[in-house]
């Protein structure tokens, strides 16, 4: 083969991996959107590189499955409440709070929100707005009181005054 169409042919597999990099960057960060675009042009662009390719594919699959998963029909509080437990778990806090608030929105009343909304501002380090939820928490039921004690993700919270002050027996 003459050296330039080597040359060539190197440049592009080294382009195709580029893109193909770029993708799950973008997938490992959990940007579904973003890496299914990636892919997507990936696909368009390096037909020739069979080994990202047969990847690319499976990878925008399950980033299209995800997507699906994630256009659940919401309609109740609870609706709301188990998919916010669903994003917490996910690690993507803005979306569970905002899950959170319309769950409030459906049944104010609710003590259960608030108190994962305590635990989700303590997971970010957002103190203060733990700590006023949890305090509205546990006004609505006292029960929340037993368990912010024993609930590990506020052990970073364990021995600040007012959590102890929010948590006391009654």
């Amino acid at each position: 083969m003459p050296e330039s169409k080597e040359k060539a042919k190197k440049d592009a597999y080294h382009r195709s991996l580029a893109a193909y990099e770029q993708a799950m960057k973008a997938f490992r960060k959990g940007d579904c959107d973003k890496a299914s675009e990636l892919f997507k042009d990936f696909l368009k662009k390096h037909t020739s590189e069979k080994e990202f390719t047969d990847r690319a594919k499976m990878y925008l699959s399950m980033c299209e499955d995800r997507e699906k998963k994630d256009t659940v029909p919401l309609k109740t509080s609870d609706d709301y409440y188990q998919f916010a437990v669903y994003r917490l778990n996910q690690g993507e806090y803005e979306q569970a709070l905002n899950l959170l608030e319309k769950a409030k929105e459906k049944a104010p009343k609710e003590g259960r929100v608030l108190y994962l909304k305590a635990i989700t501002y303590c997971l970010m380090g957002e103190e203060d707005s733990c700590l006023d939820n949890l305090k509205e928490a546990i006004h609505k039921d006292k029960f929340f009181r037993i368990l912010a004690r024993n609930e590990s993700d506020f052990e970073s919270l364990w021995e600040n005054k007012k959590f102890k002050l929010i948590t006391r027996v009654a």
